[in-house]
C-alpha cells in the first residue's frame, strides 16, 4: 500500500497540479504530494522507547534498595547472617526484575498493538487487581468520631425534625398598611406573586411583592361592591380570577388586575323553595373555589343555603345544597369549604351543627353533627387539612375543634378560652400538616391580639405570636412561600417570613429600597421644537428633566408663585398695607363699615318723600294706567253720637 502511494504521488508530480481545478475546488496546493506514515515502524520506536525507561527505573530502584539495605546492615551488629539474606533477597530481586523484564519483552514481541506504553507496574502491583481504595495509595481514613458525639448529633437532628415550632417561620415581618378598619378578607395567589386584602371600608387593595420597595405601597385599590363590606377573597386554583364575597347577595369574580369578569345573578325573594331561584335573596358570608375544577365556586348565605355556580354561566347556579335541622327546618350557614380533592362540601350552621355533603349529591348531607358549637353562635370558619382526613373548625363559642372525617361522631380535640368577636375569623393548616393556626380577639385598649398554634397530634398550645394591640382576623400559611399573613382588626395586613426558611414573597420587596419622589411635571412649560428658525429665536435644548425642574422651581413665573403682599408704600398699581397716604387709606376704608343699626322699615320710608315730590323711576311708567288711591275715612266717637237715630237716643 505504501508504494502504490507513493507511485501515485510520483505520477501526480510528474502530471503537475492542474490549475484549472484548484480554481474550481475553491482551494490552493491541490495536487501536491501528501506526506506517508509508517505506523508499525512508530509501535516499534514507542515500544523500544518504553522498554528502555522502564529498564532504567528499574535499575535506579536497585541501587536505591541496595544503598539503604548497607547502611541497615552497617548499623546492625550480626553482620553474617544480615549479609547473607540480603544477598539471597538481592538475587531474587534481580531474578524477578529480569522475569518481568523478559516477560514483557517477550509479551511486546508477540503483540506490539495492545501493549502499554510507560513504565510498568511495581512488583507488588503485578498480578493483582488495582484498587483505588487501597490504603497504600490513598493513605489512612481519619478517625471516626465518638460514639457520644455521634449519638448527639443524630438526637439533635431527630428533635429539629419532630418538633414543628422551629419551622415557624416569624424571625422578620413586614407591615402593609390597608385603612383604619378592620381587614376582613385576605387572599395569595398560587404561586405567592400578588397578596390582595379586603376590609370594612369596602376597598380591595392588590400588593405585588416582586413591584413593591420598601415603602410597601398597594398599585392598585378598588371598591368591587360599592357601599359592601368585603368579607371573603380567594384567588382560583389558576390565580387568573378571583372570588369577592361581600355583604350583598351577589358575588363577583374578578381578573388579577380588578377588572369585573362575572356578577352573580339575584334570586326572587318571594318564592318560598330557595332551590327553585336563580340565585341568592339575602346576605352573603363567605366563598370558596372548587380545588380541581376551574371555573367552579361556592357561596353561603343568610337565605338558608349554599349554592355553587360556574363562571361561564352566572345568570342560574349550577346546584344548591339546603341545611337543615334534625327536625328539618331551615338553618343558616355561616361558613363552608370544598374538602381538597373537591368531593366533599362542608358548611357550618347557626344552631352550632356541621354539615357535609358529597358534591354531586344535594338532597342529604353525608355527614351531620349537631352540636358541634354552641347553638347561636356564628362558627367562623371550617377548613380540611392537606390529607384531607381532618376537619378543623373555629367556633363562635371561643373554641377551635378537630374532627376527623372517618370518624365524624366526636371531635378528636378541643381547645376553648380563644376569643372572637368576628363572623370571619380564620383557622388553616401549616404546609406540613402539623400544626393549626387561629387568631384571637380582643378588645379595644385591652391587650393584643394573638396568633395560636396548636400541635395537631396532640393539639397542645405550643407557640404564640403577639400581633398587635387589635384584634387578629385573619390568617393564612402559604405552602409555597412558607410565609404567614395575618389580617388585624386596626387595618394592617402584617406577613411573617424568615430569610432561611421562606421564599421569595416579602423578601423580595424588603432589599429594595424607597424610591424618591419625584417633582410635579406639571411646573416645566411645554418645549417646542423648532429646527428651522433662527439661531435668535430657539429656545436652548433641555439636556436633564431633574435639572429642568429645579431651575423652573425657581423662576416665579414658571412656577406660577403668589404675590407676596406689598410691605410699605405700594409701587406698580398695587396699595401698600399701611396705608401711609390719604388715597391709600381711602381706598383700603372706603365702603368697609357697611353696619346699619336703623330699623329697615325707617330705612326705607326715608326716601319716601323725595321719591313722591320727584317721582323718577317707578311713577312715570304707571302715571297713566294706575289708579288713584282713595282712603276710607274714619269717624270719631262724637261724630257717631250725633248721627245716631232718635230712638237709640231715647232708650238709651
Amino acid at each position: 500500500m505504501e508504494r502504490s502511494g507513493a507511485s501515485e504521488a510520483t505520477g501526480s508530480d510528474a502530471s503537475g497540479p492542474d490549475p484549472q481545478l484548484a480554481v474550481t475546488m475553491g482551494f490552493t496546493g491541490f495536487g501536491k504530494k501528501a506526506r506517508t506514515f509508517d505506523l508499525e515502524a512508530m509501535f516499534e520506536q514507542t515500544r523500544r522507547t518504553a522498554v528502555e525507561r522502564s529498564r532504567k527505573t528499574l535499575e535506579a530502584r536497585e541501587k536505591e534498595e541496595e544503598m539503604s539495605r548497607e547502611k541497615e546492615l552497617r548499623q546492625n551488629e550480626d553482620i553474617e547472617p544480615t549479609s547473607s539474606r540480603s544477598n539471597v533477597v538481592r538475587d531474587c530481586s534481580k531474578s524477578s526484575s529480569r522475569d518481568t523484564s523478559s516477560s514483557e519483552s517477550e509479551e511486546s514481541s508477540d503483540s506490539s498493538g495492545d501493549e502499554l506504553i510507560g513504565p510498568p507496574l511495581p512488583p507488588k502491583m503485578v498480578g493483582k487487581p488495582v484498587n483505588f481504595m487501597d490504603e497504600d495509595i490513598l493513605g489512612t481514613l481519619p478517625p471516626p468520631l465518638n460514639e457520644e458525639e455521634e449519638a448527639e448529633e443524630e438526637e439533635e437532628e431527630e428533635e429539629e425534625e419532630e418538633n414543628p415550632v422551629h419551622k415557624i417561620p416569624d424571625s422578620h415581618e413586614i407591615t402593609l398598611k390597608h385603612g383604619t378598619k378592620t381587614v376582613s378578607a385576605l387572599g395569595l395567589d398560587p404561586s405567592g406573586a400578588r397578596l390582595v386584602t379586603g376590609g370594612y371600608d369596602y376597598d380591595v387593595k392588590f400588593w405585588d411583592f416582586a413591584g413593591m420597595d420598601a415603602s410597601f405601597k398597594a398599585f392598585r385599590s378598588l371598591q368591587p361592591c360599592e357601599c359592601h363590606q368585603i368579607k371573603s377573597l380567594q384567588y382560583s386554583n389558576t390565580g387568573d380570577m378571583i372570588l369577592v364575597v361581600s355583604g350583598s347577595s351577589q358575588a363577583k369574580v374578578i381578573d388579577r388586575d380588578g377588572f369585573e369578569v362575572m356578577e352573580c345573578i339575584k334570586g326572587d325573594q318571594y318564592i318560598v323553595d330557595m332551590a327553585n331561584t336563580k340565585g341568592h335573596t339575602a346576605m352573603l358570608h363567605t366563598g370558596s373555589w372548587h380545588p380541581k375544577i376551574k371555573g367552579e365556586f361556592m357561596t353561603c348565605s343568610n337565605d338558608a343555603t349554599v349554592r355553587t355556580w360556574e363562571v361561564e354561566n352566572p345568570k342560574k347556579q349550577k346546584s344548591v345544597f339546603k341545611p337543615r335541622t334534625m327536625q328539618g327546618k331551615k338553618v343558616i350557614p355561616t361558613t363552608c369549604t370544598y374538602s381538597r380533592d373537591g368531593n366533599l362540601i362542608a358548611a357550618a350552621c347557626q344552631n352550632g351543627s356541621i354539615q357535609i355533603w358529597d358534591r354531586n349529591l344535594t338532597v342529604h348531607p353525608k355527614f351531620h353533627y349537631k352540636q358541634a358549637h354552641d347553638s347561636g353562635t356564628d362558627t367562623s370558619c371550617v377548613t380540611f387539612s392537606y390529607d384531607g382526613n381532618v376537619l378543623a373548625s373555629r367556633g363562635g363559642d371561643d373554641s377551635l375543634k378537630l374532627w376527623d372525617i372517618r370518624q365524624f361522631n366526636k371531635p378528636l380535640f378541643s381547645a376553648s378560652g380563644l376569643p372572637t368577636m368576628f363572623p370571619m375569623t380564620d383557622c388553616c393548616f401549616s404546609p406540613d400538616d402539623k400544626l393549626i393556626v387561629t387568631g384571637t380577639s380582643v378588645q379595644r385598649g385591652c391587650g393584643s391580639g394573638k396568633l395560636v398554634f396548636f400541635e395537631r397530634r396532640t393539639f397542645q398550645r405550643v407557640y404564640e405570636i403577639d400581633i398587635t394591640d387589635a384584634s387578629v382576623v385573619r390568617c393564612l400559611w402559604h405552602p409555597k412561600l412558607n410565609q404567614i399573613m395575618v389580617g388585624t382588626g386596626n387595618g394592617l395586613a402584617k406577613v411573617y417570613y424568615d430569610p432561611n426558611k421562606s421564599q421569595r414573597g416579602a423578601k423580595l420587596c424588603v432589599v429594595k429600597t424607597q424610591r424618591k419622589a419625584k417633582q410635579a411635571e406639571t411646573l416645566t412649560q411645554d418645549y417646542i421644537i423648532t429646527p428651522h428658525a433662527l439661531p435668535m429665536f430657539r429656545e436652548p435644548r433641555q439636556r436633564s428633566t431633574r435639572k429642568q425642574l429645579e431651575k423652573d422651581r425657581l423662576d416665579p413665573l414658571k412656577s406660577h408663585k403668589p404675590e407676596p403682599p406689598v410691605a410699605g408704600p405700594g409701587r406698580g398699581g398695587r396699595v401698600g398695607t399701611h396705608g401711609g397716604t390719604l388715597s391709600s387709606y381711602i381706598v383700603k376704608n372706603i365702603a368697609l363699615d357697611k353696619t346699619d343699626d336703623s330699623n329697615p322699615r325707617e330705612a326705607i320710608l326715608r326716601h319716601a318723600k323725595a321719591a313722591e315730590d320727584n317721582p323718577y323711576w317707578v311713577s312715570p311708567a304707571y302715571s297713566k294706567t294706575q289708579p288713584k288711591t282713595m282712603f276710607a275715612q274714619v269717624e270719631s266717637d262724637d261724630e257717631e253720637a250725633k248721627n245716631e237715630p232718635e230712638w237709640k237716643k231715647r232708650k238709651i
